[in-house]
């Protein structure tokens, strides 16, 4: 995956995940912590550096804290200094979903999880080799997980 293919999801639509999961907010509400659900069901971002995910390094992979869907694999994580767990890419191009964000008088593309509709955070074309792509999560959004403890919603 790289920027181009990023802003033609984005424009044009994403690609079909492998399953659906759909809640009531209510549901949600009992699923999740507080934070969990500001950021995650209202788009809400945690601060910078409030989470010890950002320089923690050990393999694994990171699951939607919402619907458990595998999202992102720590071996491409990297340390970007924004204060945010950083990837290059999700671990399936049809993990994640992009989606035009003009909120706050910016123009972003937001991810959220293609399963659930989760908000994980934004997209941007300053990462690293080879994909470029910098995936700034909300650390609260994610979880991390053994390949196999895919939970299904």
């Amino acid at each position: 995956m790289n920027w181009n293919d990023v802003i033609r999801y984005a424009n044009n639509g994403n690609l079909k995940p492998d399953r659906r999961i759909k809640k009531t907010d209510a549901e949600w509400k009992k699923l999740l912590t507080e934070e969990e659900y500001r950021v995650t069901r209202q788009k809400g971002t945690e601060r910078a550096f409030s989470s010890d995910v950002c320089s923690s390094f050990e393999p694994g992979i990171y699951a939607c804290v919402c619907c458990g869907t595998l999202l992102f694999d720590a071996s491409e994580k990297f340390e970007s200094g924004t204060g945010w767990p950083s990837f290059t890419q999700p671990i399936k191009d049809n993990a994640v979903a992009h989606h035009k964000d003009t909120s706050f008088g910016m123009v972003r593309v937001e991810t959220t999880c293609n399963t659930c509709d989760a908000h994980l955070g934004h997209v941007f074309p300053d990462g690293p080799a080879p994909s470029g792509l910098r995936f700034c999560m909300n650390a609260v959004s994610l979880k991390k997980v053994e390949a196999s403890d895919e939970v299904p919603g």
